[in-house]
């Protein structure tokens, strides 16, 4: 689900929402638009200039594109080194005409990103792009590649968050197949697209991912490692960790955590009906009678994580979805009405928010009401800070997330949730 289609991320026209659906929709595009925070142009250099600190050092990363031709590197190279600035490493990516090289530099804290960018300027370098680095780019391009392989090897949903990792600051869309047996990949050939700022990939089960930086352009060699992500996925299939976690309710009934996927379709539409109308509406913003039509997306890890939650006897009595919104993060629950005030949606949203901070989501928002006190208590129950946005009844609380983000385990049915 976006904050501009409220309902679910991806529904086109064939699952049209109704009148109020349409109000929630009209009043999310106006915060979105004024929020919503543009990435930034290629001059700039994405980062401020760090406090000048004596003796101290700071890490950037670095493209720009030099003629191919003998001493065009090595020009650049030695305009860095007049700076004191050290090349930690380098790639390079060739194009038709001329070569992007990728940089990490350690430089002198004092040298600000304008003063490297001027250096590289007047060596030949041109488009070229700054941004301040962290220790986990000092791992090396193959073994930071390689792990990102074993990751999506492990995960459908990582796809997603592999990509981001591997390619930057970007958006990445997934468009699912059209209804009635169209395909969403028509005009996207096998090997996929690239277009400058923008590539498309053909997604296993038919569908199209898009991925767009209007910040810097994708190289070839770029493409071909989010390719072969790609195609690392299609080829594996389905699949999800088995892991789960067997937790108490303080009133002593146990219940089960784990992964879902679409496998557990019938199980998720047989806990909608067992749902009240005011629960359904809480969940999905609006009057909704056949909201288990959305499940199919809702469950498929190509846009998120879905975790459920089990009674001893294997009934299905919640789910909470994290969804890959573009560049920013959703989440959102749903707990069966026997089932609710017992702390369980604030386990389930603990737990999401936990594999948000993990995958490096910087925040993550849910949409409600404000007549919805429960999601209100388990955004709250978080710790952590919260921006709250209202827009025609509509009530949107983004959490920033820390370095570290507890799970809740332990204090299960503490917390008064969904």
């Amino acid at each position: 689900m976006t904050r501009k289609v409220t309902e679910v991320t991806g529904l086109k026209n064939d699952c049209r929402p109704a009148t109020p659906w349409q109000r929630v929709t009209a009043a999310l595009h106006t915060w979105r638009t004024r929020r919503h925070e543009h990435a930034p142009p290629a001059d700039d250099t994405g980062s401020p200039a760090p406090e000048p600190v004596p003796g101290a050092n700071t890490l950037w990363r670095m493209r720009t594109t030099v003629k191919d031709e003998p001493g065009s590197l090595a020009a650049l190279c030695t305009a860095l080194a007049e700076h004191r600035v050290d090349i930690l490493s380098l790639q390079t990516h060739p194009l038709a005409e001329g070569t992007v090289d990728e940089f990490l530099l350690r430089a002198p804290g004092e040298l600000p990103a304008s003063g490297i960018a001027t250096a590289v300027r007047t060596a030949g370098g041109t488009d070229t792009w700054i941004e301040r680095a962290d220790a986990h780019d000092l791992v090396d391009a193959p073994t930071r590649i390689l792990g990102l392989a074993a990751r999506t090897a492990l995960d459908a949903a990582e796809l997603p968050l592999a990509l981001r990792q591997l390619l930057g600051r970007c958006t990445i869309r997934s468009q699912p197949a059209r209804a009635g047996g169209g395909r969403a990949s028509e005009g996207v050939p096998v090997e996929g697209a690239l277009d400058d700022t923008v590539m498309r990939l053909r997604a296993p089960e038919g569908g199209v991912i898009t991925v767009e930086r209007p910040y810097l352009p994708f190289t070839p060699t770029e493409f071909a490692r989010a390719r072969a992500l790609v195609e690392l996925d299609a080829r594996l299939g389905p699949r999800v960790p088995h892991g789960r976690d067997v937790l108490t309710l303080a009133e002593g009934s146990d219940i089960t955590v784990r992964r879902a996927d679409t496998r557990d379709l019938e199980a998720a539409r047989a806990m909608h009906e067992r749902c009240s109308d005011r629960t359904l509406r809480l969940r999905y913003h609006g009057p909704v009678g056949d909201a288990d039509r959305y499940l199919n997306h809702l469950l498929s890890p190509r846009f998120g994580r879905t975790l459920a939650v089990q009674t001893a006897s294997g009934r299905l009595v919640g789910l909470g979805h994290l969804l890959w919104d573009g560049d920013e993060t959703e989440v959102a629950l749903i707990v069966e009405d026997a089932w609710q005030r017992r702390g369980i949606g604030g386990e389930l949203l603990g737990r999401l928010v936990a594999i948000a901070a993990e995958g490096g989501c910087r925040s993550v928002y849910a949409v409600t009401q404000a007549s919805n006190t429960g999601m209100v208590a388990a955004m709250r129950g978080l710790g952590l800070p919260l921006d709250y946005q209202v827009e025609e009844g509509t009530l949107v609380i983004t959490a920033r997330l820390g370095e570290t983000v507890s799970t809740g385990a332990g204090e299960v049915g503490s917390t008064s949730a969904p």
